[in-house]
């Protein structure tokens, strides 16, 4: 007994290892018939709180599995740096290979509200090509068809958030896509029309329990209704990422990182 012992904290302390730096891809069909039938086979790579982690040297390994995506953009929904150790160099050093290898576009989270270098890192972030979307909408177009992208700066930014997506999803007609780092507001994006919402912010909960989910999120406390994967609330479609870095706490546990990759089809 005395020998099983320190072999299982080995076997619980590698695995715990692994499981925090070995990413997951993990892609969800979206079905809508309001998506343009242009946009039939669509992907939408999503990239959320990395927090100024590194999968490898230059986050090769992170970008190899974007690379093998095939994602037509990618969409980074917040927490692209850490307040509390903040690396602008990480975080646009992997805006830089990423635009290389799908068009970006980019809203910012919490941490981002809490940096003095946030000027910084957003000219940075337009210099290597992202499109950084504060409370406006993009159109993207495809072989003559187009949809709306809407970005919400977070809401430690500034106060009307409410307001600011009421306004903003009104002037919008045909399939709209909403990036915003908080999950926690889905009622109101489900209000809003919405129907198709990527989100993060939450770690999936940070510690996931069989059968439960995640234990804690941020502005959702103990075992969050928002934590990880797909959401409907009438015609709206919420993804939450379990996001790829920690934060405060340094360590998950049954909560692998990851990126979510979005497929549009037409039923």
């Amino acid at each position: 007994m005395r020998r099983i012992i320190p072999v299982l904290i080995l076997a619980l302390v590698i695995w715990l290892l692994w499981a925090n730096t070995a990413i997951e891809v993990n892609e969800w069909t979206i079905e809508s018939a309001d998506i343009p039938e242009q946009f039939e086979g669509f992907r939408i790579a999503q990239v959320s709180d990395l927090h100024n982690a590194e999968f490898g040297r230059g986050n090769e390994r992170l970008l190899k599995l974007l690379r093998e995506s095939e994602p037509d953009i990618i969409v980074i929904t917040g927490d692209l740096i850490d307040s509390r150790n903040t690396d602008l160099q990480i975080a646009l050093a992997f805006a830089e290979k990423a635009v290389q290898i799908a068009p970006c576009y980019y809203v910012s989270g919490n941490h981002e509200s809490r940096i003095s270098g946030w000027a910084a890192l957003r000219q940075g972030l337009l210099d290597a090509g992202v499109t950084v979307l504060e409370d406006r909408s993009v159109t993207l177009e495809r072989f003559g068809g187009t949809l709306t992208l809407v970005g919400l700066a977070d809401p430690d930014f500034r106060g009307p958030f409410v307001a600011g997506l009421r306004e903003m999803t009104g002037q919008q007609e045909g399939y709209t896509i909403l990036l915003s780092h908080r999950p926690e507001y889905f009622e109101l994006y489900a209000a809003c029309g919405v129907d198709l919402v990527f989100s993060g912010h939450a770690h999936g909960g940070q510690v996931r329990l069989p059968f439960v989910g995640g234990l804690i999120a941020p502005g959702q406390g103990l075992f969050p209704e928002y934590d990880s994967g797909l959401y409907r609330q009438g015609g709206t479609v919420m993804l939450v990422s379990r996001g790829l870095g920690n934060s405060i706490v340094p360590l998950r546990v049954n909560d692998r990182p990851e990126i979510l990759v979005a497929v549009l089809k037409r039923p």
